[in-house]
């Protein structure tokens, strides 16, 4: 059972997302939070695998709010759901270290979609997101490709490979399987890679593996 934490200031908003995360019955909502601070303050209290969080909440805003789950709760993935799609918006949210960013905009599926990939460890990005920072990536403001590549020489073979298959999307049980390695072990070589990179977490390891040119973005289902 993946276990999810809704934090959203509108009330009709989470009825809808509860709505839709209820069709899955592999998917549970343990509680709902109306502002940032309390989001955090409920998910130290239940430790869920994922908070789906809107951006703009009062008290605490969900950028600042990522900040502190980074800090107090590093195992629970946190998922950006919000109605602004502006490359400041997933830059920041990114950078403050989101698993994923999802438009509320969407397509239902892309909500359960994120929520299963970010539950099992891996990046997820909703289409028009992902077709955004691929084009920063290939030739905008983000392209930062011989720093990248110089940041990316010191990995070992085996953890390019598997940096390869994190900038894809996978997640450690589908790289294990795409390598023939014990999960354990890609766990090992992702906490390896990201320490080596300096990343936070996996979505910044895979825009560092977009910008090496390790990826091809045309290729990518993420």
């Amino acid at each position: 059972m993946i276990r999810v934490l809704l934090a959203d200031d509108e009330t009709m908003i989470r009825a809808g997302v509860r709505a839709i995360l209820a069709a899955d019955p592999e998917i549970e909502v343990v509680a709902e939070a109306g502002d940032g601070r309390e989001a955090i303050d409920l998910t130290l209290a239940h430790r869920p695998d994922v908070v789906l969080l809107d951006i703009r909440m009062p008290r605490l805003d969900g950028l600042a709010a990522i900040a502190e789950l980074r800090r107090t709760a590093p195992g629970t993935g946190v998922l950006m759901l919000t109605t602004f799609g502006e490359d400041e918006y997933i830059a920041r949210a990114l950078g403050e270290g989101a698993s994923g960013f999802l438009l509320k905009t969407g397509d239902p599926r892309e909500l359960l979609a994120g929520i299963r990939a970010v539950a099992e460890g891996a990046a997820y990005l909703s289409p028009k997101v992902a077709h955004r920072v691929i084009t920063e990536l290939t030739g905008g403001r983000m392209s930062r490709t011989a720093a990248a590549r110089e940041q990316i020489a010191d990995l070992t073979p085996r953890e390019r490979d598997v940096l390869v298959l994190v900038g894809a999307g996978l997640s450690n049980a589908q790289i294990a399987r795409r390598l023939h390695l014990v999960e354990g072990t890609v766990k090992a070589h992702v906490s390896a890679i990201l320490t080596r990179l300096g990343a936070r977490n996996r979505v910044q390891a895979a825009i560092l593996a977009y910008e090496a040119g390790l990826v091809d973005p045309a290729a990518s289902g993420s």
